[in-house]
């Protein structure tokens, strides 16, 4: 029993519970209040709480009750807002809507002028409510009664004298001269003769008087004395005529609250502007007609940045967002939200504008999607990461494939705007499948604007197929028959060239670009060559970084050497260009060196001349070591003849296989050669048709039995009438020699003697089948071919004749078909 009664006793000590925490207090102008900021314990909801002391301030006690009593009865937008207030023998709390003591913005002079005339107009149409409606006189109105909520809205308290008229007993007769702070603002006839005298003069001439002094404390920063009300140079012209009918002395002449706000709405008048039209007009936006509608928006959406952010972000944004989510406001209401958004806190755009968002991106309408496209880089930096690739970009992506060309180019510009907000995943899966189909649509501009979004996001691209696609991507491109789309191809080729290997550039890029070099359009031809510069400077830059060659040391000897640079430009002829002796240099170096090789008298081994040593790749390795100058301006056929031309052997040889000269008789290809030069098959029609009067392939070399080599070189030694006379054993590979044959046949009419030896064929067009070799000249000739070579036993095969074209060989390419350079 006795803790039952000591916890009734405790609980009526503690008072009525108190459903919100006191937080910092809050400085303001002297009152019979202590304003602290506080909270609700239920949600954590920002709240005021006005605290009166009864044991501290009794004598005022009658004040705080009668505020009391008028905040819980008196509701009006323009008033404070209650929540909750608890009233015991020693204190009372009133807790409200989170204020603002107005007069720190007056103090630091934070005001602009449009807003000090929104909140003088909020004042005004409460005043005239309570003059009017509650026939009631506040008696109280100055700064410091003044609060701003946090939409920025101006609301009036300090109801401490607040009184009805009809009431002839009203508290602020008695009381009205102990308001603290009364002195400065109690108009003249109440200061000469006493507070009843209110009971003669209209019941606003109190309130009119102080709304006047308020005009002027809000546009100058202070008021000191009613001396300082003549002073109107910082006040709007517009407002100094009904100011100074506020301020008038007599208080019967004084103008109501309720005619200075009608004098301000007039047309031009200080209370026409867009700031307050806007703030009335969004209260009912939603029941607004289509027209009034569009018209409202149409002013919001001009309206400049001086306006109060935060009436904006508490009153008009939410109604905006309505009006688009519901209302039918559309693109135009978003804009003007995006617009009030920028001002906005990233705490504060997540809870309002960011759930709006993701609801509008899954509306069917063009109208909006295009909108939100429009306005996605003003809110992509507020969006969270997970938001943005989880939930709307599942939903933009329907836009790649819409009906609507305008949609589907705007979500493709869109993606540029994305692109950092989206996982890797995203981006090479679902987003390159879409890009694919925008880059073969059926409009060319969404074609262009494909291959410049892939240009641009290309860093953002997975490394293991980002070529790949690019490569595709571009390629494609190049040969769009829209000229934009080529070009567009070009530049991104050029500002990617980082991504693409040295061998893409040489094999898959170069190839591609070229054929714009010649494209019909100017712009397209300047734009390849700037491409193509872009190329080769990466691919001689990489060339910097290459080995001279991959051959290992001990095998780098080549079938055919290959001259310096230097040599091939030195080696060009008068009549060719550098650029031509440049590339045809390998070939004339090659021929060069074999042929010298070749010319002069063969030695056999048994006579002291030193034995062959054959080379790693199976060549014999030449024994003369004199250098003969490489002739530069002959033909082959020309230079052939002239590397056979020497002097009469004395004696004639004939050197076996295994140890003879490696041009007569060439070993089988190795493998190694073979895979090092490639595949050699189409290099016979080339050696046939395009090597000049000599066949000098290396293919034909290699195709021909020793057999045939041998019967060449006994031919070649034996005595003709029409012989070359060279002494190192090699034909013209079947060519006719008609110069030898005429000289031979000349020398025979000249000579009778001649004439018992038998027909011959020009060189050339001997009989190969024939076991004849021709005439011999000596007896240790003859012997010496049929003690080396072996007659073959098979029946001689049928020789065909070959019908003599004596007309000469047009070569439309130049000698030889293969250039000046010869």
């Amino acid at each position: 029993m006795d803790f039952l009664k000591s916890a009734v006793a405790s609980a009526i000590a503690k008072g009525p519970p108190f459903p919100y925490n006191f937080g910092d207090k809050v400085d303001f102008d002297p009152s019979i209040w202590t304003l602290y900021n506080g909270t609700r314990r239920e949600d954590g909801s920002n709240c005021s709480i006005f605290s009166f002391d009864i044991s501290a301030n009794r004598s005022a006690l009658p004040l705080a009750k009668n505020a009391l009593k008028k905040l819980r009865t008196l509701r009006h937008p323009g008033v404070i807002k209650v929540l909750d207030t608890v009233e015991t023998d020693s204190y009372i709390y009133i807790a409200t809507e989170r204020l603002v003591p107005l007069s720190w913005h007056v103090k630091r002079k934070s005001l602009s002028p449009e807003t000090a005339k929104w909140g003088l107009f909020s004042v005004a149409k409460t005043l005239k409510f309570i003059n009017g409606d509650a026939s009631s006189i506040h008696g109280n109105l100055k700064v410091a009664s003044i609060y701003t909520s946090e939409s920025g809205e101006w609301k009036i308290g300090g109801f401490e004298v607040l009184s009805n008229v009809k009431d002839d007993d009203a508290l602020i007769y008695r009381y009205g001269s102990i308001v603290p702070d009364s002195g400065r603002y109690t108009p003249p006839e109440l200061a000469n003769g006493g507070w009843d005298v209110i009971k003669k003069s209209p019941h606003h001439a109190v309130d009119s008087y102080d709304f006047g002094i308020l005009i002027y404390e809000v546009f100058n920063g202070s008021f000191m004395g009613s001396d300082q009300l003549g002073q109107t140079k910082s006040i709007p012209p517009s407002m100094q005529a009904s100011y100074k009918r506020l301020i008038n002395a007599n208080p019967k002449a004084r103008l109501s609250a309720a005619h200075f706000l009608e004098q301000g709405l007039r047309n031009g008048s200080f209370f026409d502007s867009p700031l307050i039209k806007l703030t009335e007009g969004v209260d009912n936006l939603g029941i607004k007609s289509e027209t009034e509608r569009e018209a409202f928006l149409e002013d919001l959406d001009q309206l400049s940045d001086d306006f109060p952010e935060d009436f904006f972000k508490m009153k008009v944004l939410p109604e905006l967002l309505k009006s688009v989510e519901f209302g039918g406001g559309g693109p135009k209401a978003f804009g003007v939200v995006m617009k009030i958004a920028t001002k906005l806190s990233n705490e504060d755009f997540d809870t309002k504008v960011t759930p709006v968002v993701v609801r509008l991106f899954g509306n069917p309408d063009r109208a909006i999607r295009v909108c939100l496209l429009d306005n996605l880089s003003l809110m992509i930096d507020r969006l969270p990461q997970k938001v943005v690739n989880d939930k709307i970009f599942p939903q933009i992506v329907a836009g790649f494939t819409d009906v609507a060309p305008i949609v589907r180019e705007q979500t493709l510009k869109s993606v540029l705007v994305i692109i950092t907000k989206l996982s890797d995943r995203t981006i090479n899966g679902d987003l390159l499948r879409y890009l694919a189909k925008t880059a073969n649509d059926e409009q060319p501009g969404i074609r262009t604007n494909t291959t410049i979004c892939l240009g641009k996001i290309a860093k953002y691209l997975g490394t293991s197929n980002r070529a790949k696609v690019l490569i595709a991507a571009f390629t494609r491109s190049l040969r769009d028959p829209f000229v934009h789309a080529r070009n567009a191809s070009l530049m991104a080729l050029a500002v990617t060239v980082e991504y693409f290997s040295s061998e893409d550039c040489a094999t898959r890029l170069i190839p591609a670009v070229s054929p714009l070099l010649i494209d019909k359009e100017k712009l397209i031809r300047d734009q390849a060559n700037k491409t193509m510069d872009v190329y080769l400077q990466r691919i001689r830059k990489a060339q910097q970084d290459m080995p001279e060659t991959v051959i290992p040391p001990e095998t780098a000897q080549p079938r055919m050497s290959t001259p310096q640079p230097a040599e091939a430009t030195t080696g060009s002829s008068s009549g060719s260009g550098a650029v031509a002796a440049a590339w045809a240099g390998w070939a004339i170096s090659s021929f060069t060196n074999k042929l010298s090789s070749a010319a002069g008298e063969m030695q056999p081994n048994g006579a002291g001349a030193p034995s062959p040593v054959p080379s790693a790749s199976g060549l014999s390795t030449p024994t003369s070591t004199t250098t003969p100058k490489r002739p530069t301006s002959s033909s082959v056929s020309a230079l052939h003849r002239q590397a056979l031309k020497s002097p009469s052997p004395s004696i004639t040889t004939t050197p076996t296989p295994s140890t003879g000269d490696s041009f007569f008789a060439d070993p089988e290809p190795q493998e190694d050669d073979a895979d090092a030069w490639g595949d050699m098959g189409d290099m016979d029609d080339d050696a046939t048709t395009g090597a000049g009067d000599d066949n000098w392939g290396a293919s034909s070399e290699h195709s021909q039995p020793a057999s045939s080599s041998a019967k060449r070189l006994v031919s070649s030694s034996s005595k003709q009438p029409f012989g070359d006379g060279g002494a190192g054993g090699v034909d013209d590979d079947g060519e006719p020699d008609f110069a030898g044959w005429l000289a031979a046949q000349a020398e025979k009419k000249k000579n009778p003697l001649g004439a018992a030896a038998p027909k011959t064929l020009p060189k050339g067009l001997a009989k190969t089948g024939s076991a004849k070799v021709g005439p011999p000249t000596s007896t240790s000739t003859t012997a010496a071919v049929k003690k080396t070579l072996p007659i073959s036993k098979k029946p001689a095969a049928t020789a065909t004749v070959k019908k003599i074209d004596t007309k000469p060989k047009v070569d439309v390419d130049g000698d030889d078909g293969w250039g000046d350079g010869w």
